[in-house]
C-alpha cells in the first residue's frame, strides 16, 4: 500500500493570510471571550464544514472493533502497572548503602510511571466517553469507569459536555469546555512543578473538588450547565459517583497504610497527578492559538503527525480534525480516515517538535497581541457544510 507522507509544514508569515476556500461564510474571529458570569445558550445551529468521504469507505471506518479496543486498554493498563511494578521495586531496594544510585532509579520510574498518567485520565475516558473503541457498548461504558477511577476523572459530566463541544466548537457562549485564548506560562512553579514532579497543591484542591461533588455541590458556570438542577437524574448520578471515588480511594488507602504498603498511595491514588509533561505536550496543540466562532474545524482543530508512542498514548488524537469532523470514527482508523480526506486538510507538523516549535511561535505572538490567533492556509475544496445531528447525538443537558 501506497503511504502518502505530508508535505513540509510552513508556517504562513502573518495572520492576514486567508483561507483559499471560497465558500467561508463566516471569517474567523479573534475576539476575547465573555469575562465573568457566563450564561451558555443551547440555540446554536452550526453547519460544519466536512470533507466529502464516500458511503463504502465511511461505512468501513466508523466500524467498531472489540479486538482494537481491548489491545488498546490492556496495553495501557499493563504499561502502568508495568512502570508502578519497577518504581515499587526500586522503592524497596533504596537503603543508606546504596542511596547514591536507588534512589536516582526510583526518581526515574516514578518519572516513567507519572508520565503515563494524564493517558489513562482525560485522553483514555475522552475516547471511551465516545463509545467508538469497543463494538460492544458495555466495554466502553465499563473502562471509562475503571480508568475514571484510576485517574479521578469525571465521566458523568464529561459525555454531555463533550457532546456539546463538538456540536459547536470553541464558539463562545455555547462551548465552555475549550474557551480560546487559552494560555499557560512556564513562569508560573505550579504549572512547571505539574509537568516535571508532583504539585501538593493540585492534589490538595482536586480532593477538595471532589468532596465537595460528593455532597451534592458543582462548581462553574459550565459545569452547572452541563448538569443543571433540573436534571435531577444527572445531578444524582453525579453525586454517587463522587461519592465512590471519594470513599474508594479512601479505603484503599487505609488498606495501603494498614498492611504497611503506603507506597502504593504513590502509584495508585496519586499516580496519574504528576509529571504530567507528555500528556501537555501532546494535548495542548489542539486548538491552541486557532480561531473561535468559525464553522470550519480546519480553521478551530489542529491535527500533527508524531512517531507510534506519543500517538499509542494518546490514543490517535493527533488527528484533532479528522476526529473532530468524524467522532463516530474510532481512534484506530484516523490514520485511514486522514488518508482519505487529506487533499481537503491544511499541512500538518509532523512530530512534536515541529508541531511545539509553531505552538511557541503563536504563544510569542499572542502576548505581545492577545487577539492574533493562526489561520492555516487550506486548499480548494469541493466539499459542503453538514449539520450536526445524526453525527453526534444529543447529550441530556435537560429533563
Amino acid at each position: 500500500m501506497n503511504t502518502r507522507v505530508d508535505q513540509p509544514f510552513q508556517q504562513p508569515e502573518s495572520q492576514s493570510q486567508s483561507p483559499s476556500i471560497a465558500d467561508i461564510s463566516d471569517p474567523p474571529s479573534c475576539s476575547q471571550p465573555p469575562t465573568g458570569s457566563v450564561k451558555f445558550r443551547k440555540d446554536a445551529k452550526i453547519a460544519w464544514y466536512r470533507c466529502a468521504v464516500d458511503r463504502q469507505t465511511m461505512r468501513q471506518l466508523t466500524e467498531c472493533s472489540d479486538f482494537q479496543g481491548f489491545r488498546q486498554v490492556f496495553l495501557l493498563l499493563g504499561s502502568f502497572l508495568l512502570t508502578g511494578t519497577l518504581a515499587y521495586l526500586a522503592y524497596l531496594h533504596v537503603d543508606g548503602a546504596n542511596w547514591y544510585w536507588s534512589l536516582p532509579l526510583l526518581f526515574v520510574a516514578l518519572f516513567a510511571h507519572g508520565t503515563l498518567g494524564p493517558f489513562l485520565g482525560g485522553v483514555a475516558c475522552h475516547e471511551l466517553s465516545h463509545r467508538t473503541p469497543f463494538r460492544t457498548k458495555f466495554w466502553n461504558d465499563f473502562f471509562v469507569k475503571v480508568f475514571s477511577f484510576i485517574s479521578w476523572w469525571d465521566y458523568v459530566w464529561f459525555r454531555p459536555s463533550h457532546v456539546r463541544h463538538h456540536q459547536v466548537t470553541v464558539h463562545h457562549d455555547y462551548d465552555g469546555e475549550v474557551v480560546l485564548p487559552q494560555k499557560f506560562s512556564f513562569k508560573d512553579w505550579q504549572f512547571c512543578l505539574n509537568l516535571l514532579a508532583w504539585n501538593p497543591v493540585g492534589t490538595w484542591n482536586l480532593w477538595k473538588v471532589w468532596i465537595q461533588r460528593a455532597l451534592g455541590r458543582v462548581e462553574g458556570d459550565w459545569y452547572e450547565f452541563v448538569l443543571p438542577e433540573t436534571n435531577a437524574n444527572l445531578r444524582r448520578e453525579h453525586r454517587n459517583w463522587a461519592r465512590l471515588l471519594v470513599f474508594g480511594h479512601a479505603a484503599l488507602v487505609v488498606i495501603f497504610l494498614v498492611t504497611g504498603h503506603w507506597f502504593l498511595i504513590v502509584l495508585f491514588t496519586i499516580g496519574t497527578q504528576y509529571c504530567g509533561w507528555l500528556g501537555f505536550l501532546c494535548g495542548s496543540p489542539q486548538h491552541f492559538g486557532l480561531s473561535p466562532n468559525v464553522s470550519d474545524f480546519r480553521l478551530c482543530c489542529r491535527t500533527y503527525t508524531c512517531s507510534w508512542l506519543p500517538g499509542f498514548l494518546y490514543w490517535n488524537m493527533q488527528y484533532h480534525i479528522e476526529h473532530h469532523m468524524f467522532p463516530a470514527v474510532p481512534f484506530y482508523h484516523l490514520p485511514k480516515l486522514r488518508e482519505a480526506i487529506v487533499s481537503e486538510l491544511p499541512p500538518a507538523p509532523v512530530g512534536l517538535l515541529a508541531t511545539w516549535k509553531h505552538i511557541l511561535d503563536i504563544h510569542r505572538k499572542q502576548i505581545a497581541d492577545p487577539g492574533y490567533c493562526y489561520i492555516p492556509a487550506l486548499p480548494n475544496s469541493a466539499s459542503g457544510r453538514v449539520a450536526t445531528a445524526g453525527l453526534e447525538p444529543e447529550a441530556p443537558l435537560s429533563n
